[in-house]
């Protein structure tokens, strides 16, 4: 199946437009869109006053359903750590409209493919704790800030905050199941690859130098261990940008990151039976 992925558009309305102009005229099968909808992160919804869910993804979307009619996408989504959970709710009416499927900490299957969800970030230096998680134990990163900690937009609980880690999340989630031929969308990439690079050279707190790979340890493990088909990362936006890596290979699993440093749509497409040899585009 011919799949179309996006990640980090962060509320920019030229980036959707391009997206909904690759849609109508190259009628992928799938779209995956990776979290952080909105712009400026927590505080700020879309450019302008637009409102990035409501505005800007909904109506874009009902207009290339209604012009595409039967060749309309399969569309999943999940948020990232920028979009504020208080506007989950959002996307959970649409999902009941068919525009799209909510899939954070969810499993569809579609036509032989498994797809899952999750938003889930290992702790970071920002402060909107909505969707962070401790990794793989209570452990913070030097120049980062624990999740019970910073601003959550929603009602949280405190214990899950302070003891849930992904790790156990993602065994509850694919436990027992056959991951070969499933698709994960992720927002965090994997901890220590080409995918997950931060401009942290030469910085040090407290004469301690940070690391410069800041993606999920847990989301690593879990891609080796279990070897899903495609995984599909974003977050780090400057990754790409130092590494010029965007796809990697973990045994089986095809890892694909869509972020970018540009003022243009990142495009990654992939097909389901050959997924590496995705391709990353830069349109607009």
């Amino acid at each position: 199946m011919r799949c179309f992925f996006v990640t980090d558009l962060h509320g920019h309305i030229s980036k959707y437009e391009a997206l909904f102009k690759c849609i109508r005229e190259e009628v992928p099968e799938l779209v995956f869109i990776g979290g952080d909808l909105f712009a400026g992160g927590f505080f700020s919804r879309g450019d302008g006053d637009e409102d990035a869910v409501d505005d800007i993804l909904s109506e874009g979307l009902k207009s290339l359903r209604k012009a595409m009619g039967s060749s309309y996408p399969q569309i999943f989504i999940i948020m990232g750590n920028d979009d504020p959970k208080s506007s989950e709710g959002s996307l959970l009416e649409f999902e009941k409209q068919n525009l799209w499927n909510y899939v954070n900490q969810k499993h569809i299957s579609y036509k032989g493919i498994s797809i899952y969800g999750y938003s889930w970030v290992p702790p970071s230096p920002f402060l909107n704790k909505d969707w962070e998680r401790y990794d793989v134990s209570a452990y913070v990163d030097i120049g980062c800030v624990a999740p019970d900690e910073g601003y959550h937009s929603a009602d949280f609980s405190l214990v899950e905050a302070r003891h849930r880690t992904i790790a156990e999340d993602l065994q509850e989630l694919t436990e027992g199941r056959d991951l070969s031929h499933s698709v994960m969308l992720f927002h965090a990439p994997p901890y220590q690859t080409g995918l997950d690079r931060a401009a942290l050279d030469g910085k040090m707190i407290d004469h301690v130098p940070m690391d410069v790979h800041v993606g999920s340890i847990a989301i690593r493990r879990f891609i080796e261990e279990r070897q899903p088909l495609v995984t599909l990362h974003g977050h780090i936006h400057e990754s790409y940008d130092i590494t010029g890596v965007f796809r990697e290979k973990m045994g089986k699993s095809i890892c694909l990151s869509a972020v970018g440093k540009t003022a243009s749509l990142v495009l990654v497409r992939f097909d389901t039976d050959n997924p590496e040899l995705a391709e990353r585009a830069e349109i607009g």
